[in-house]
This record gives structure tokens, C-alpha cells and sequence, in this order.
């Protein structure tokens, strides 16, 4: 029987992308030093070398200011973006009336994010849903990213819950379903285009909300 649900942070409970994008076109409006570039090829020059979060900001910063050739330094901007993208963070629909459905119910749930810790905290504060949570586990304060078994398992051990009596949620084929499958989970993706469905995984959810639909075919009603 499923007693856990444990969840990725970025491009599935966060909209990491539409998140930046807020920011960036902020942090242009905000600095005059910026203002000599448009707006628009900054914001997508930004987005481009970022990669889908996957390349971390000294980098981007450090190839956008000898590309513009900017005033600022790179170790400024980088600062302005640690402390306040979480002023942007934008969940995604349905975000805490999942979470809600799901604890009342009496579903234990725990979140495992890659990132660097005090970043992603404030991020998981800024969307107001730490309290959810009997577990949270950030890579940076771990010792481990995912795909590693060790950060999954390591999080089921903190639930109480044996593998087979938990699925997790993400968005990354590999990083989150494949991995959280290898460990004796079940997997469920949440659909993002950018990468391929052709994998094996447990279920498929477009709307955080589809997870009661799940539930429901295990035969699990939740209060």
C-alpha cells in the first residue's frame, strides 16, 4: 500500500522556468548598468546559457558580462540572483491544494531537490510549503544528488516507509523516475516537453492535481 509520496522541486512543484524568466526581466529593469543591452535579448541570452538550471549562475554571469561587456561585475550579478530569486518563485497550479489533499489524507510526504542548499530552502519558503513536508532533502546538504539510490533511500528511511510503499514525482526521466524506480519506487513523470516520454515509468501526470486520479486507481481514497 502507498503511504508516501516523495517530490522533485524544480519543474515540478516549482515553475522554475517561467520563475526566471520574472526574475531576469527584474534584475534588467532593476540595473542600470544592464540597461544598454535590450531587454529581450538579455532575458534570452540568460535563459539560453542557463539550461534548464543545469549550468550554475557563476558561469552564466561570467559569459553574459564578457559578452555585453558590462559595467557590472559577474560576482555582483551572481549575488543579486542568489538573494533574490526566491522574491520570484512561481508554483505551479494546484501546488498547495495537492499537498493539502494529500497530508490530510494522511500520506506522508517528503521532497528531494537537487541544488545548493540555502538557495533551495529559500525557495521552498518562498512558495510557502515547507509545512507540508516530513522530509526535505537538498544534494548540497546531503552529500548526494540524484540519480544517486543513497538520496532516495536515505529520504525513505526519514518517512518510516519501505520503497514499495512510496512513489515519487519529477519531472526528469532519468534523474527522478528511472532513479526512483531503480530503488523499488514507483515513478511517475510529470510531463515537461523539453524531454523525451519514451521511458518507463508508473504513471504520467500533466496537472499536479492528476495525482488523486492515481491514488484512486490504487484504491486509495484520502479523506
Amino acid at each position: 500500500m502507498l503511504k508516501a509520496i516523495i517530490f522533485d522541486l524544480d519543474g515540478t512543484l516549482l515553475d522554475r522556468q517561467a520563475s526566471l524568466k520574472v526574475f531576469v526581466e527584474n534584475q534588467h529593469q532593476r540595473m542600470a548598468e544592464l540597461q544598454s543591452i535590450d531587454k529581450i535579448t538579455y532575458v534570452n541570452r540568460f535563459i539560453a546559457l542557463d539550461q534548464r538550471g543545469y549550468v550554475w549562475k557563476d558561469r552564466v554571469y561570467q559569459q553574459l558580462t564578457r559578452e555585453y561587456e558590462t559595467a557590472l561585475a559577474w560576482e555582483d550579478l551572481l549575488e543579486d540572483y542568489v538573494q533574490n530569486f526566491n522574491l520570484h518563485c512561481i508554483g505551479f497550479p494546484n501546488l498547495h491544494e495537492i499537498l493539502t489533499h494529500l497530508k490530510q489524507g494522511g500520506m506522508r510526504l517528503g521532497l528531494i531537490t537537487n541544488g545548493m542548499g540555502a538557495f533551495q530552502l529559500k525557495n521552498i519558503e518562498a512558495l510557502g510549503i515547507s509545512p507540508y513536508f516530513d522530509t526535505m532533502l537538498v544534494s548540497e546538504i546531503e552529500g548526494l544528488r540524484k540519480p544517486d539510490p543513497e538520496i532516495f533511500l536515505r529520504a525513505l528511511n526519514n518517512l518510516g516507509v519501505q520503497p514499495n510503499e512510496a512513489a515519487y514525482v519529477g519531472d526528469h526521466p532519468e534523474n527522478d523516475v528511472l532513479a526512483s524506480r531503480r530503488v523499488g519506487m514507483k515513478g511517475i513523470w510529470k510531463v515537461d516537453a523539453h524531454f523525451e516520454g519514451d521511458f518507463e515509468r508508473d504513471y504520467t501526470i500533466q496537472d499536479l492535481m492528476e495525482l488523486k486520479h492515481y491514488l484512486e486507481q490504487l484504491e486509495i481514497g484520502l479523506d
